[in-house]
Formats: structure tokens, sequence, C-alpha cells
């Protein structure tokens, strides 16, 4: 039996992985955290989450907690302190948060020398599979078409682009041999100019209840190559980070990622 750790327990995706760690065999719920003074604390968190009374009562911490793995999708910041506890008490961690600056990426590469650590922008299963097409569809197609990347999720979102998103501008840009820092464009507004070939474009869209959706266009002369993933159900992430921790009992140390965990390298 696996134990689970959630932080952000009670928020949207934190509420989805407690309900899959209830559907989950051989993994159990043992600890659920949310931000001190949150209004949650002391709450079941499977009731919070619609799945009956688990006896799992929501905490402001993670002292005097035991667990093997524990499941981050919360902020940048909330984050690196849980990675803090977890490099202290050699705890394996799944980290699904998006929008970590690169002085936080360095923080958990050192803190993988003492811990084994999932990190991934998007733990979706199809979302993975399309990195390698992307990366395949990149190297066919190459300096003939114009790349741009379109993403959308829902209004609470704080970061943009999403990890997804850049993430898939990423692969393209390796594959490309371009630099994304020097050729991501975010955005345009008023009279841009003539579009640069080499230019990977980003476009954002908040709205509604979006879960979230992502296409890369690759656009040519006479035709165009679209690769489109669309999550309908936070479920799908929930799955992948609990996949991601069944992978990640075998490991002692290191940072992986969920083409690790898929066996896709």
């Amino acid at each position: 039996m696996i134990d689970i750790a959630v932080t952000g327990a009670a928020g949207r995706m934190g509420r989805t992985l407690v309900e899959a760690c209830t559907r989950e065999e051989g993994m159990r719920l043992v600890a659920a955290v949310e931000r001190p003074g949150g209004a949650s604390i002391g709450a079941d968190a499977g009731e919070l989450a619609g799945v009956g009374k688990l006896g799992v009562a929501i905490r402001a911490g993670l002292n005097g907690l035991d667990f093997d793995v524990l499941i981050d999708f919360t902020q940048p910041e909330s984050t690196l302190a849980v990675l803090e506890h977890c490099r202290k008490h050699k705890k394996r961690m799944i980290i699904g948060t998006t929008g970590i600056d690169d002085a936080g990426r360095q923080r958990i590469a050192d803190a993988a020398r003492d811990m084994a650590i999932v990190h991934a922008p998007n733990m979706s299963v199809g979302v993975n599979l399309c990195f390698r097409l992307l990366e395949t569809a990149a190297r066919i197609l190459g300096d003939e078409v114009d790349v741009e990347i379109i993403e959308a999720h829902h209004r609470y979102k704080a970061d943009a682009p999403s990890g997804t998103a850049l993430k898939m501008g990423e692969v393209v840009a390796q594959a490309l041999g371009r630099d994304l820092k020097e050729w991501g464009v975010y955005g345009r507004r008023g009279i841009s100019g003539e579009r640069a070939r080499k230019v990977i474009g980003f476009s954002s869209i908040r709205a509604g209840d979006i879960v979230g959706d992502h296409t890369v266009l690759f656009a040519g002369g006479g035709e165009r190559v679209e690769i489109t993933h669309r999550a309908e159900s936070r479920a799908t992430f929930a799955h992948g980070a609990l996949r991601a921790a069944r992978w990640l009992m075998g490991r002692k140390t290191g940072l992986y990622d969920m083409q690790d965990v898929l066996g896709l390298r």
C-alpha cells in the first residue's frame, strides 16, 4: 500500500486528487494539507471531495505526518516550501505546479540529489504523447512552416502561457535547433510587422471553466498541421500523478518527468 499526501487538498485539483486516491488500487490518502488559516482546516478531506468520510482531517502543515509520496499542484512559493520539508525527511514528491521560475527549478534539481521527484507541467498521458508527436512533426516539417501555440484554461489560472504550452514550445524549439528565449513571442498587439520564420508564437485564453486546451499549429504554404489535446476533466491529471507516484516508489533519488514515467524516452 502506497501512502499519499496531498497539498492544496481543498482546491479544485486537490479535491480531484483526494477522490482519485479512493479509486486507485494499492493507494490510500493518509495526509491532506492546506495553507494555514484556510477555512477548510479540520474538515474531513473525503467529505470535502464528495467521496464520504475518510478519517483524514485537513491539516495546516506537514509536521508530524508520515507518507510515502506527496503530490503538489499548488503555487510556486508553496511548492518550494513543501519541497524543503520533503528533502529534509527524504520523502518522494510529485510536482505538477506550473509557473515556477528558473531559480525555483534549480532548487528542485538540487533537492533531487537527496530525494526522488517527478516534476512535469502536465501529468496527462495524452499530453505527454503529444510531446513526442510534436518532436516528430517539427523535425519533419522543419523551417518550412510557421509555429503557433494556442492554449485555453479556466478564468482562475494565474500563470500564462501555461506550463504545458511552454513545454510544447521547448520541445518544438529543441527539435528545430532554436533557442525559445530568443524566438518565443507571447501575444501580439498593434503593428507587429511581418512574422519572422523562426518565431514560435504563444496565445493564451482565460475563460469560464475550461480545464485545459492546447493546440500547436504548423502552418505552411497550402496546408497546415494541427496537434491538439483537450482535457475534459482534471481526473486525467490526477490519474497521471498517481501513476507517477507508483513509478517513483522504485527510485530513491533523482529528477524525472512524465516522459520517464511513461517510458517515452
